[in-house]
């Protein structure tokens, strides 16, 4: 006796298929055979809102093209740059509903969503080496209920792993010796470091990425902050905002790479160790081997350009944290973690905890250490 297929049945027939050797292609009702010779053949949708030469973009694509080396054929990528897939702003909704398997998602773009990891960005705490701020975030997620659940029962992803955009020292006009000197000016900044820069007594203007450079030329912006040091060197941002400060403000915007949790779950052991051990590489030595170079080769390039590299002195740069916390963090506990249900206290206790733990063994120089090292001595 037949049985007319209602829609959802037949989607769940569709996925069953999926799982005993197809899987969904780019173009959506395409279906590909794994070849049974060889065993399932697992593809996977990397989609991401940034450019492939990104920092962060650049870790994945590592990440992505070891994972596949090492399942020995038995794992392919897909990989999508520059919202080419889905549009920014979209990619959590894309991998929790499963039209990707992995993205790189930084908290910005989804406040509602993520309030908990929220509380893993800030400035001024004393996380100065990025690699540290890698480390806090894993353990984190390993030991925090409330965080994991975000990620995991709230927006159905797996957490692969950790990853930030490194440093973002203050790209300015002209040059600033003071944290007074800020009072008024128009500064670029991205989520928490718009009301960092407000805390400073200056203006957070939030401008997007692409375009910082025409408002600084046209006299929009005074300034730039949270901007990534090798993205700012690639938009050229250094021509018109030459003085580059360092102004004490620390590791800046910690992101997260997550795959579909179901298809997470649905994979075999052995696969689940291969992700693993690949992002265990990042933690511990592929983060600060790539990322170190990223950094000295953007550095060369700006002061070939003309850039000028200074740093407030430590009396400029404790009266700077002074004004940003913990003022910045307890907001956060207040008007984001408790009305989320979460104790914000306790959490932030923590993170300071990790922060003491991995600070001293921090690796990555930021970029006026780099400077320093490599330009100032020599002079």
């Amino acid at each position: 006796m037949s049985k007319k297929l209602d829609r959802r049945t037949f989607i769940k027939s569709t996925a069953a298929v999926a799982m005993g050797g197809f899987l969904l292609g780019p173009a959506r009702g395409v279906l590909h055979a794994a070849p049974e010779q060889s065993g399932k053949v697992w593809t996977m949708k990397y989609d991401c809102y940034i450019q492939a030469s990104a920092a962060p973009a650049q870790l994945d694509n590592w990440f992505l093209d070891m994972v596949a080396e090492r399942a020995k054929g038995r794992i392919k990528f897909e990989k999508y740059w520059a919202s080419s897939l889905h549009k920014v702003g979209e990619h959590l909704q894309a991998v929790r509903d499963g039209m990707s398997e992995i993205s790189l998602i930084s908290y910005g773009y989804y406040p509602a969503m993520v309030p908990v990891s929220r509380g893993l960005e800030w400035y001024f705490m004393g996380c100065d080496h990025a690699d540290a701020l890698l480390k806090v975030c894993r353990d984190m997620y390993n030991t925090d209920p409330a965080l994991k659940d975000e990620w995991e029962k709230k927006n159905n992803c797996k957490v692969l792993y950790f990853t930030n955009w490194d440093y973002c020292p203050l790209f300015s006009k002209k040059p600033l010796t003071e944290v007074s000197e800020l009072k008024g000016l128009k500064i670029r900044g991205y989520g928490v470091g718009a009301e960092t820069i407000d805390r400073l007594g200056g203006r957070g203007v939030p401008v997007i990425a692409a375009e910082v450079y025409q408002s600084l030329e046209r006299g929009i912006l005074d300034g730039v902050f949270a901007f990534c040091f090798i993205t700012a060197e690639k938009s050229k941002l250094y021509e018109q905002a030459p003085n580059i400060i360092e102004i004490g403000a620390g590791a800046h915007a910690p992101t997260t790479v997550v795959m579909g949790l179901d298809l997470w779950n649905s994979l075999p052991d052995d696969l689940k160790d291969i992700f693993q051990k690949t992002a265990e590489d990042i933690y511990n030595w592929k983060y600060v081997e790539l990322y170190s170079k990223l950094l000295e080769d953007s550095l060369d390039v700006m002061i070939k350009g003309g850039a000028k590299f200074t740093k407030w002195s430590n009396e400029e740069i404790k009266k700077a944290t002074n004004m940003v916390q913990p003022a910045q963090v307890n907001d956060w506990a207040e008007k984001v973690a408790k009305p989320a249900g979460i104790n914000g206290k306790d959490f932030l206790d923590r993170v300071r905890k990790l922060i003491a733990k991995y600070e001293p063994t921090g690796k990555l120089e930021n970029p006026y250490e780099i400077y320093q090292a490599k330009y100032a001595k020599k002079s």
